[in-house]
């Protein structure tokens, strides 16, 4: 089965076994949560079976994702066979149509398993699963939200297990210059706009905001927009909004979007509104090195320091805080982020029992105690993360109690990777939030 569904594609690894790898950290050492794997393993036989797993990740995401694959062919027996593909998502649909399926596919985002459930070609998780993740992640029920779609006739199951999240909602600062100028890191978005407002007040630039990305400029924007309807909108409006239930350019969107607009006008970003949308996103957040300071702020996502300079010490150079809710709204703490999701392709008992292994916290530990891994699961050892500043993000989603996938992907590719994008750069240009809201919405119109 396995040689079907590689057959004839290009940017695909080669499927590996797991377990020719050693065991990256020896059972029973360390902080981990060995009891969770002992009890697994006494619990689970897969001896003689075989589970085929289809996925995104290549080069180090692979190895980090087969170490701990070898986990649980050590505790069951079972023979995994891991795949990647840079082809994933057309990959996927071609495999499931022609009934080549691999047994379980880990979707970089929920959208392309919401299509495939609805034509039946996913399983819905075992019987349970939505009532754990409901207990035992951190904002739960998001989570079973997020991976709860209709099947071919209509009804509503759990199609998906979120494994591995990645946060968005984070402004990044450098302490020293923070500590010289005598500002405290914002508990709330009260006191975000207020600090906002001091540094203005003493000739100081706040932000740098940049939009540029090639042919994907404006993308930016949209998490800003994003952050802010979670934060003056309740989560089930967010919701409307992404599905497009409340359309675009109602005014609880347009007021998010000036929400954003806040942030850019005037005094308060580097060069002036006029220099947002030309800015490369890559480039923005250098004036935070600048000496002086061109700005003190920049809200992005986790993966920003790759674009520091060269050297830069997270945790001390720079550092970074959760861009905050609104006290007064009563919204608790919004987080904003992605996370890649596991389905169930071609039904099989390995597969089951795998997706019961994901709800171990040693499934969890293992890529923690590495890199580049973040999980909402409340029962993991957080002193395990082999990297501080991913155990400050952890954190944060830890803390979390409302979560909700960057809604631009959510949405059709016309309207979340097209005129969303366009709609951001038009706004930041001087074109007032209700029209470019408007035609965001005529553009969303113009697919159904």
């Amino acid at each position: 089965m396995k040689t079907i569904f590689l057959a004839g594609v290009a940017g695909i690894a080669l499927a590996s076994a797991a377990a020719a790898q050693d065991l990256k950290f020896p059972v029973g050492e360390g902080g981990f949560n060995w009891d969770s794997y002992n009890q697994f393993a006494e619990a689970h036989d897969l001896s003689g079976e075989t589970l085929t797993v289809f996925g995104p990740w290549l080069s180090a995401d692979q190895e980090l994702f087969e170490s701990m694959l070898a986990y649980f062919e050590e505790a069951t027996g079972a023979d995994v066979q891991y795949t990647g593909s840079d082809g994933f998502e057309t990959q996927i649909r071609i495999d499931t149509e022609a009934g080549s399926a691999p047994n379980v596919a880990v979707f970089p985002q929920p959208g392309l398993a919401r299509d495939l459930a609805s034509l039946g070609y996913l399983e819905p998780m075992p019987e349970g699963t939505g009532d754990w993740v409901a207990e035992n992640y951190a904002a739960g029920q998001s989570w079973v939200d997020l991976a709860t779609f209709e099947g071919p006739e209509g009804e509503e199951d759990l199609y998906g297990f979120f494994y591995k999240a990645d946060v968005k909602s984070l402004v990044w600062y450098v302490p020293e210059n923070f500590e010289d100028a005598g500002y405290e890191v914002p508990q709330s978005m009260e006191e975000l706009k207020a600090l906002t407002e001091q540094m203005v007040e003493e000739g100081e630039t706040p932000w740098c905001v940049g939009l540029g990305s090639g042919g994907a400029t404006g993308w930016p924007a949209t998490d800003w927009v994003e952050d802010m309807m979670l934060r003056t909108q309740p989560p089930e409006v967010y919701d409307q909004w992404v599905s497009n239930e409340m359309p675009f350019d109602a005014p609880e969107v347009v007021a998010a979007i000036e929400e954003f607009g806040y942030f850019i006008e005037g005094d308060r970003v580097a060069g002036g509104r006029d220099a947002v949308a030309s800015t490369d996103f890559r480039d923005s957040p250098k004036g935070l090195f600048d000496s002086p300071p061109q700005c003190y702020m920049h809200r992005q996502a986790s993966f920003i320091p790759t674009f520091f300079p060269e050297g830069t010490e997270v945790g001390l150079d720079a550092d970074f805080f959760y861009f905050p809710a609104y006290e007064e709204k009563d919204l608790g703490q919004p987080v904003l982020g992605a996370g890649t999701m596991f389905g169930i392709t071609k039904a099989s008992d390995a597969a089951d029992v795998f997706m019961q292994w994901l709800q171990t916290p040693i499934a969890h530990e293992i890529w923690m105690a590495q890199r580049g891994f973040l999980t909402p699961l409340t029962t993991v050892n957080t002193e395990v993360f082999g990297d501080p500043t991913l155990k400050k993000m952890n954190d944060i989603l830890l803390d979390a109690t409302t979560f909700r996938f960057d809604g631009s992907d959510l949405m059709p590719g016309g309207v979340g990777a097209g005129s969303f994008w366009t709609g951001m750069v038009d706004y930041a240009g001087g074109e007032d939030a209700q029209s470019v809201a408007s035609e965001i919405q005529d553009s969303w119109d113009a697919l159904k």
